[in-house]
């Protein structure tokens, strides 16, 4: 199988060929494209949630590409060295909603820190960081994998972003994208605008730092991330203290009614798309920057975390890559802190299958032992 960090890398060199007046299909890699074949139900958060992550790792989210470490600041996506890719992924999906993550970006030249809304047929809505520019901030949105002339992107304007700890939001709707610094509308992408290319698919939320200056990657990949890295003058951190994320739709799970890729197709298992769409207000603008720059290289790679772009739960009941998780068990819930518990208790790990068959045998053994 070919790896997730392989097929950016030859989603970068293919953008070379657009560049030239191509269109060039993103080769971002998923589990199961329910465009083509049918898939498994995606997990709904049909909720929200504020993760709080200086009080340490929540179940909800999964790591993969290296291990992010937890402290006072929160959480830590450290590059050291080449292969390095850390990343959180959630367990669950979100059918239109807000995403708002404060943190720190990582410095270095070639490195990346990325914040990625992803569906299963390759919808996408990015916000990136170059860790040789701590000023601005990418933004960036994807239709079912198809880059076409990599001219969505933007660099839009976020101040001191290594420095201090910065509040980005994603705000989607079936009519409109806005992205926000601190508050601050930088960018609003229209559903009228985009067409066909608009992301209207459940969504996958991942956040990590990768090494796009990495000299083994893609020359296009290489130069868009403003590399090569230097790893001698390591390691890099990108730091995330919270995430604050709404669904604005409701139910256990989100599936495709069909093929199309329309949001009109998605059905919700136990509630319904947009249920929660009132929450769309619930955002503070306090300003709203001047339009960003189309000046992004040609040969932007969709986003996206180098290496491991899928998460594995081993162990977990719903054990299989995050794209392709059943739904959380019945009895479990979701606290608004973002752990899932079994209801009615404050555990934060559902207990082993053998402990779960063990249980009935047990409580027979107690009530012999009260009889003697």
């Amino acid at each position: 199988m070919v790896s997730p960090r392989r097929w950016k890398e030859a989603a970068a060199a293919l953008a070379v060929v657009t560049s030239l007046g191509g269109v060039a299909q993103a080769q971002t890699w998923t589990a199961c494209n329910p465009l083509y074949t049918s898939c498994p139900a995606n997990p709904a958060l049909g909720m929200s949630i504020d993760v709080d992550f200086t009080k340490g790792g929540v179940n909800s989210f999964v790591a993969s590409g290296g291990t992010p470490t937890y402290n006072g600041d929160g959480v830590s996506f450290t590059v050291a060295r080449s292969g390095d890719a850390p990343q959180l992924a959630s367990v669950f999906f979100i059918m239109f909603g807000r995403v708002e993550v404060t943190m720190k970006s990582a410095p270095g030249r070639g490195i990346v820190s990325s914040l990625v809304l992803q569906s299963d047929d390759l919808d996408e809505i990015d916000m990136e960081w170059l860790g040789a520019d701590a000023a601005q901030v990418q933004t960036n949105y994807f239709g079912k994998g198809q880059t076409g002339s990599y001219n969505r992107g933007q660099f839009n304007p976020a101040p001191d972003n290594q420095a201090r700890f910065v509040t980005y939001t994603i705000d989607w709707t079936p009519d409109r994208i806005v992205w926000y610094v601190d508050g601050t509308a930088v960018r609003t992408t229209t559903a009228a605008d985009a067409g066909d290319q608009y992301p209207q698919t459940p969504m996958q939320v991942k956040f990590g730092s990768w090494s796009g200056g990495d000299p083994a990657n893609a020359p296009g990949t290489v130069q868009w991330a403003q590399g090569p890295t230097d790893y001698s003058k390591g390691p890099f951190s990108m730091v995330v203290r919270s995430a604050v994320i709404s669904d604005y739709s409701t139910g256990k799970s989100y599936s495709y009614g069909d093929s199309s890729g329309k949001w009109q197709s998605i059905k919700s298992d136990g509630g319904a798309v947009n249920g929660n769409a009132g929450k769309v207000g619930q955002v503070t603008v306090t300003a709203t920057a001047a339009p960003g720059g189309n000046s992004l290289s040609p040969s932007i790679p969709a986003g996206g975390i180098g290496g491991g772009s899928t998460a594995t739960q081993t162990g977990w009941p719903w054990a299989g890559t995050a794209t392709n998780s059943n739904p959380i068990p019945d009895g479990w819930i979701m606290t608004p802190e973002g752990k899932i518990v079994p209801a009615g208790s404050g555990a934060v790990r559902p207990p082993h299958p053998a402990l779960l068959l063990l249980g009935p045998f047990l409580l027979g053994v107690l009530a012999v032992v009260r009889r003697w």
